[in-house]
């Protein structure tokens, strides 16, 4: 309890003095006409995502040392881009050789699917990086997802539940900043990036571990909202993958409906929530079994994700006449 207690002192501490240094040194981030907010916001806040994973580095007899050389890695990267905006072209690199070391931290063999999982990787990194885009939504949505990890962890001890916990708590002191209507910093590039990290570290274990591939039900709110949403832009809008757009469902929930942010970020989490206590669940059913679910849940959230797109092109419509 101790240790936990001081994890969280320290956390505290660096989200504040991070607010305020950022401020002075304008780490900060200027609404455009594909913003969701309105007003300049410090970026980074999510620097404290990789210093919880550092302080159970630290405090838990180093463990996992390749997985926490990738987080810091990609997060100095990470960092960098949210103050210089740097070319995909430097990015990328990086972000393959930090799941190239997570897959080496979990003995994956160099093969065929050494190289899928490693575009899997980068895939779900830049899930989350895409992500990031109103109040609320990074830190409520990841606190879902660690939710069904952590369940499953305390019945089949793969990990050690203090990286779980560790970060859980460094999403929860982000969350004091950000879950508010007028947020104070946003998580930024290095907070989207490492929690993606830390995300396909946890998948990838529990699915090589447990023979369990449907592990993807505790991220399949984002990724059917971001793999439909790429869908839509690659046939419909014609415009590049990489860049940033306003084309997810949470986002025209909040601009089209004008839904708070909060009230979309929460309504993301507990769906998410609901799905990862389903993969707490099932996972010890047949694999056959595992996959109807799966693909029953796939399934659902695809045509929710249809009937609300259609539902908000004709409420746009309605209000551009």
């Amino acid at each position: 309890m101790e240790k936990f207690l001081l994890v969280l002192i320290i956390l505290i501490a660096a989200s504040f003095i991070y607010l305020k240094l950022a401020i002075r040194f304008k780490i900060v981030d200027k609404p455009n006409q594909r913003s969701s907010h309105t007003k300049i916001t410090v970026r980074g806040g999510g620097i404290i995502f990789p210093i919880a994973i550092v302080l159970f580095f630290v405090f838990n007899q180093f463990q996992y040392p390749y997985f926490v050389a990738g987080v810091l890695l990609i997060s100095l990267v990470s960092f960098l881009d949210d103050i210089y905006t740097l070319s995909s072209k430097i990015r990328f690199p990086f972000q393959i050789l930090a799941i190239a070391l997570v897959l080496v931290e979990l003995e994956v063999s160099l093969e065929f699917w050494f190289f899928f999982y490693v575009a899997w990787g980068v895939g779900v990194l830049n899930m989350f990086n895409f992500m990031d885009g109103i109040n609320g939504i990074t830190g409520l949505y990841s606190l879902s997802s660690l939710f069904g990890f952590y369940l499953i962890n305390t019945e089949v001890d793969l990990v050690n539940d203090n990286l779980i916990l560790y970060a859980a708590l460094s999403l929860i002191v982000f969350g004091f900043y950000n879950f508010r209507k007028k947020a104070l910093f946003f998580a930024g590039d290095i907070g989207s990036i490492a929690i993606g990290i830390l995300i396909f570290f946890l998948g990838m274990l529990f699915a090589i571990k447990l023979s369990y591939p449907f592990v993807l039900m505790c991220i399949m709110v984002y990724g059917a909202d971001a793999g439909m949403t790429l869908l839509y832009r690659k046939f419909y809008t014609k415009e590049s993958v990489l860049d940033p757009h306003r084309h997810h469902i949470y986002q025209k929930l909040v601009d089209v409906y004008k839904i708070s942010h909060l009230k979309v970020s929460a309504l993301y989490a507990i769906l998410q929530v609901v799905i990862s206590y389903i993969a707490f669940k099932t996972y010890k059913f047949s694999m056959v079994n595992q996959s109807y679910v799966f693909l029953g849940i796939v399934l659902c959230l695809i045509l929710s994700y249809v009937f609300l797109f259609k539902k908000i092109e004709t409420k746009k419509q309605i209000l551009n006449n």
